[in-house]
C-alpha cells in the first residue's frame, strides 16, 4: 500500500465527497461503471474505503449495485425525477418564505445584485452565466432562510442530476422565462413577505415539473 494512500474513516469520507461531488456535477455520468481499483488509486484510498463509499452512496440513490457486474451510476427514472422535484417545490418555498422573515437589509442588497447580474445574461444571451447565477442565489436564499433541514434535504434530492440527465440546463428561451420567477421571489423576500416568497419559489419549481412532464409527451 502506498504511504501516502489515506485509510480508515478518513479514507471513507475522501471517497464519499469525492465520489458524490462527480456524480452530482456530471462528471459522471448516468450508467457509467465503478471499478473499485481505479477509484482508489485516483482518489489514493483503499479498496475497502471505496466500497463503503458505494455503499453509502447507493442508500442515497446516487449508485446502484448490480449483482455480479459490480456498481454503476444511478440513472433516475422519469417518474421519480418528477416526484423528487415535485418534494424540492415544497422545500423550496419553505426556504423562500423563512428567508422573507429573516433577510436583512444587507441581504436584500445581495438578492438584488444577483438579479440584475440574471437580467443582464438573459439580456446578453449567456445561459451557462445565467445557470451559475441560479445557483448562486438558490443557495443564498437557503443561507439567509437559516432552515439548514430543508436545505440538507435539498442537498440530497439530486437536482443537478436530474436536469442534466432530462437536459433542463437553461437555454436562451428558457432562461427568458424563467427570469421572471426569480426576480418575483427576490422582490417577495424584499418586501419580507413570506407567503408571496413561497409562492413565488413553488411556482419556479413547478416550471421544473412541467419540463420534465414535456419530455414523456415528447
Amino acid at each position: 500500500m502506498p504511504a501516502d494512500t489515506t485509510q480508515g474513516a478518513a479514507a471513507v469520507q475522501q471517497a464519499l465527497s469525492a465520489l458524490r461531488q462527480a456524480i452530482q456535477n456530471g462528471d459522471m455520468a448516468p450508467g457509467r461503471r465503478l471499478v473499485e481499483t481505479e477509484l482508489a488509486e485516483a482518489y489514493r484510498v483503499t479498496r475497502a474505503s471505496v466500497r463503503a463509499a458505494l455503499i453509502e452512496l447507493t442508500s442515497e440513490g446516487l449508485v446502484e449495485r448490480i449483482p455480479n457486474r459490480g456498481a454503476r451510476v444511478r440513472a433516475v427514472p422519469l417518474a421519480e425525477a418528477i416526484a423528487i422535484t415535485e418534494c424540492r417545490m415544497v422545500l423550496e418555498g419553505l426556504c423562500a418564505a423563512k428567508a422573507a422573515e429573516a433577510v436583512t437589509d444587507e441581504q436584500i442588497g445581495l438578492l438584488r445584485t444577483i438579479g440584475d447580474r440574471m437580467t443582464r445574461a438573459v439580456d446578453e444571451g449567456e445561459p451557462l452565466r445565467y445557470a451559475e447565477l441560479n445557483t448562486e442565489l438558490h443557495r443564498l436564499v437557503r443561507e439567509i432562510s437559516g432552515q439548514e433541514v430543508a436545505t440538507g434535504l435539498i442537498a440530497r434530492l439530486r437536482g443537478p442530476i436530474i436536469r442534466r440527465q432530462f437536459r433542463l440546463s437553461p437555454a436562451p428561451c428558457q432562461a427568458k422565462v424563467s427570469i421572471c420567477d426569480h426576480l418575483a421571489i427576490i422582490e417577495a423576500i424584499s418586501a419580507r413577505d413570506p407567503e408571496a416568497a413561497e409562492l413565488a419559489a413553488r411556482k419556479h419549481v413547478a416550471g421544473v415539473v412541467d419540463a420534465l412532464r414535456a419530455t414523456a409527451a415528447g
